[in-house]
Order: structure tokens, then sequence, then C-alpha cells
């Protein structure tokens, strides 16, 4: 078997992998990394994460190929492809050749230092090969910058296939008891009007939507709340203040609805550097009573 020559497992370290490091980044310390077994460097979810990524690098390989004719910084084409004078997206071009360098390049590592028969060299077979590989990179030194560059070229394809695609923000550590993922908020810029979602990366059914998060930001790491929906803290304990910009994009309303709303329920406000934030439970009062009007309906 692959693993049949790892070694017995070692003690626990901090993850290197993608995931673990924004994590860090959102908590400011090291100490938000998941931890891995030794010989691993990345975690289980981390490690899950790199595999999932791995398997939709080829379908994302080949939208991009779709995508070369379509809008985005273009060039002549004088060799294949498009005619000459006719559209190409270059983008399109760059993050297909970073796919197949960061593919080829990591699967290289493998046939040197395993000694396995090199793959085909197209996107499929690279990325076949390096999943069938998985556990021993996960236990590699360089675990971390493979993890890293797998994550980086996806999201470089997912941005030419939808170049509105969906905004996700770090916002920290799980608040469900006992769970080791990280919580993100996402914002589609396709859909403005519907509410940001909060997911975890280590359980789906750790799941909030935007509207929730007012209840959900207040069990989180003091901090990070704020830094994720961009609200303002208020002076006094347990008081925040929410911007109309923020409020829109966590129930997916209008910015002039939360205008309207606050005018006709005469929100508390208070302005900081030429900007209204609202109160945050005059915000709930409201927007919480139009949820429940519209379950209803």
């Amino acid at each position: 078997m692959q693993e049949a020559n790892a070694s017995a497992a070692g003690p626990v370290v901090p993850c290197r992998g993608t995931g673990c490091r924004a994590r860090e980044a959102a908590g400011r310390g090291k100490q938000h990394r998941r931890p891995a077994q030794a010989p691993a460097l990345l975690c289980t979810a981390c490690r899950a994460r790199l595999g999932l990524e791995l398997m939709r690098l080829p379908d994302l390989y080949e939208e991009c190929a779709l995508a070369l004719g379509a809008s985005g910084p273009r060039r002549e084409k004088v060799s294949g492809g498009p005619l000459p004078g006719m559209p190409f997206n270059a983008t399109a071009a760059d993050v297909r050749a970073a796919v197949m360098g960061v593919l080829g390049a990591w699967s290289a590592l493998v046939v040197q230092e395993r000694g396995a028969a090199a793959p085909r060299r197209d996107a499929a077979a690279l990325a076949r090969f390096l999943l069938q590989h998985v556990g021993w990179l996960a236990a590699h030194p360089a675990a971390g910058e493979l993890s890293e560059e797998i994550a980086r070229v996806v999201r470089r394809a997912r941005r030419v296939i939808d170049p509105d695609a969906a905004r996700q923000v770090a916002v920290g550590a799980c608040v469900e008891p006992g769970c080791t993922g990280s919580l993100t908020a996402t914002v589609r810029a396709r859909t403005p009007h519907e509410p940001a979602e909060i997911t975890c990366d280590a359980d789906p059914a750790h799941h909030w939507l935007g509207h929730q998060w007012l209840q959900l930001s207040r069990r989180v790491r003091p901090g990070t709340a704020a830094r994720a929906a961009g609200a303002a803290t208020g002076a006094a304990a347990g008081t925040r203040w929410i911007g109309a910009a923020d409020i829109a994009r966590l129930w997916g309303i209008a910015p002039g609805s939360v205008y309207r709303h606050a005018s006709r329920a005469r929100w508390r406000r208070q302005t900081r550097s030429g900007r209204t934030y609202y109160h945050e439970a005059d915000v709930q009062g409201t927007l919480a009573g139009r949820q429940g009007a519209a379950a209803a309906g």
C-alpha cells in the first residue's frame, strides 16, 4: 500500500495547511492552527481540502479553456486559438499555464523522490497522480507550500470562470462546541440581495445566514466579528453599531431599504468619520420582524 512505509504516528504538530494559515491570520497567533498528527504536516481538514481541490482542478482547467474567447484582458493570438484580431482572454490562458505548471512541478517532485512512473502530462492525469500520493505529500516538508499553491491556483481559475464570484472573508474559529473548523463569511457579488452566508470548513452542518450574524457574532472570539462584518463597536460594553452597507450585505437587502427602515423605525445612530452607524438592537428588532413576516408569507 501507498502508506505501508510510513512511520508510526508521532507527536502532534501545528498544521501547515492554507486553511490553518488563514486561521492564524484571522486569530493573530499560531495557536489558532489545527493540530496535525506527525508524520503528517496537514491536519485532517486541510488534507481533505487539498484532495478536494486536486479533484476540482481538471474541471476548472477545462472551464478556463471555454473562457479563452470571453471577456477579460485581451491580446491577439496568431497561432492556434482564435483567429488573428479576435478577442483572446489572456488571463484564462495564464491561469491554464499556471495550473499545468503547479501540477507538473509537484508531480515531478513525487517522481523524483518516490521513484514513481511519470504520469501523462495533462491536467486530469497529473491531478489524479497527486491524489494517489496525497498521504505522502501531506507528510512532506513542503506540504504547506503545496497546500497554498493548489489553493491559490484554484482561486485564480474560479475568478476567470466567474469574475463576479463570491467574496470570502475569514471570520475566526467555529463557535460550535468541540469543533476545530474555521468560519468564513461569503458575499455573492452577482446576487447582492441574497444574505451573506457563514460556513464552517470542518462541518457543513455549521452554517448560518447573514441575518443570523448578529447573534452568532457574540459567540465568536472578541474582535473577529467586527473585522468580518466591518462593524464598528460602540464605547458601551455590549453595544455594537453597524454601517448601512454591512446591514445590506448581511440581510440581503438594498442599501436604500436600510435607510428607509432606519427612518421609519427611528433607529438610534451615530456618526464616525463621516459614516453613519446604527444600533444593533434596533436593526435586529426591525429586520428580525421582517424576516418573520417573509417566512409567514
